[in-house]
């Protein structure tokens, strides 16, 4: 299979400000059998996923072997996070029918494992927290066995909009964090880095068995030290897995620009000082993104799988 830069997918325009992709970063062109049925697959249920919506560089790593990651609750967000590729504005009415549709897909595609998220929905007060709860019910209905990761916006901190995710008892919940305490409203100007944190600490009290993730860009101008830092409160709050990754500039006209690439030796070691924090499963890498072999994660580590497995 074939190599090519982010560069030739994404732009090919360079400022003097922004520096150039090294050679690490490489994805493979989406090509296969499963890339294409899948894709056709998310078209015929109406569903969006955030591989495509973000335009995550491991599409066809992940698509290839038949896993992806559900976007629901539309494909519009009410935030505008600098960083996201995902539309900002107001969004379409809950469609209710979606869980089930979701459900199909997952039966249609066999999966084992599969993965939730959704944009930011402000203009409710649950967040669309029961979207998240009817997926999980819905899913176990027609694939028994299929173990589930949630991938939730912090609900502004709410304890109850999380309640109504956590009592469905998903596998993993998971909540990124994103970036560093002094960074957030640049990156991240309608969120809070307290919503986070509490979401992450009130997830682990709400259901210890639930296995709690979350995950960090590196390049958009933190220091070693505050890496380190959030990875310290990640800890704090009983966090057991955490994702590590670099930082790409999707647009160069709407989106942060990268402020420096880490070379993956810097990224084995941030995986061996998380481990030795105190994090069961650190993902460390330039192209690791929240989704990234979240199938292993919890085939090792979930207590709630191997019961029901």
């Amino acid at each position: 299979m074939s190599f090519v830069s982010l560069d030739s997918i994404q732009s090919d325009e360079q400022t003097p400000a922004r520096p150039k992709r090294p050679d690490w970063i490489k994805v493979r062109i989406p090509t296969s059998e499963n890339y294409h049925e899948l894709q056709n697959l998310m078209r015929v249920k109406q569903l969006h996923t955030v591989c495509e919506e973000a335009k995550c560089p491991n599409i066809g790593e992940c698509w290839g072997s038949g896993t992806a990651t559900f976007l629901i609750l539309g494909d519009i967000c009410t935030r505008s996070c600098a960083f996201c590729d995902i539309k900002t504005g107001r969004p379409l009415p809950i469609d209710w029918e979606e869980p089930k549709r979701v459900a199909e897909a997952v039966q249609r595609m066999n999966l084992r494992h599969v993965v939730i998220t959704s944009v930011n929905r402000d203009e409710r007060k649950d967040g669309g927290a029961p979207i998240f709860a009817m997926c999980i019910e819905e899913i176990r209905k027609v694939q028994p066995g299929c173990s589930i990761e949630v991938l939730i916006p912090d609900f502004k901190g709410d304890r109850d909009a999380l309640k109504i995710v956590m009592d469905a008892r998903p596998e993993i919940l998971n909540h990124n964090v994103e970036t560093v305490p002094r960074l957030f409203k640049q990156v991240q100007p309608q969120d809070k880095y307290e919503w986070a944190m509490a979401t992450l600490a009130n997830a682990k009290q709400l259901e210890p068995d639930v296995l709690t993730k979350s995950g960090i860009m590196v390049g958009l101008g933190e220091t070693w030290d505050e890496i380190l830092s959030v990875m310290q409160d990640l800890v704090d709050r009983g966090v057991d897995i955490l994702t590590i990754g670099q930082y790409l500039q999707p647009n160069p006209q709407q989106h942060l620009p990268v402020d420096r690439f880490y070379h993956p030796d810097e990224f084995a070691e941030l995986e061996r000082l998380g481990l030795e924090m105190g994090f069961q499963w650190v993902e460390s890498g330039p192209l690791v993104r929240s989704s990234y072999h979240a199938e292993q994660q919890v085939r090792t580590l979930s207590p709630m799988h191997r019961k029901t497995a």
